[in-house]
């Protein structure tokens, strides 16, 4: 389709906890958070490298279900996935799948706070 631009313009991730959702990923990603920043339905993870990432609560739908996505449809990017893998352990995050690697390429999923399962790739060192 012509009118439409060739790339990937943001991410939405679905949440029963704005604010929790919103610390967390920034968390995950090491970005500022502000507390006070944080207004249902949205909140834009301030992401400084590739698409926009925006967790939604959907809190003008009344019709809206939540439900956990289970299998991952994006993911983050690391230098060392092994090391991430650690460090995510080792901070309480649910490990839902191992490291798995394909030559020096490798991927792991996590949990997020509200069951969405995220995954990890980069390179294995």
């Amino acid at each position: 389709m012509p009118s439409l631009k060739k790339g990937v313009h943001g991410v939405f991730i679905h949440t029963r906890d704005l604010k929790r959702s919103a610390e967390w990923y920034s968390w995950l990603l090491d970005v500022p958070f502000e507390a006070e920043e944080v207004h249902s339905p949205v909140y834009n993870i301030p992401v400084s490298e590739g698409v926009h990432l925006t967790i939604d609560d959907h809190s003008f739908d009344p019709t809206h279900v939540f439900e956990p996505v289970h299998t991952p449809v994006f993911n983050f990017f690391s230098d060392d996935v092994r090391k991430s893998c650690e460090e995510l352990e080792h901070s309480g995050v649910s490990i839902k799948r191992d490291v798995e690697q394909h030559g020096d390429f490798g991927w792991f999923t996590i949990e997020d706070p509200d069951g969405n399962a995220v995954m990890i790739c980069g390179t294995v060192k």
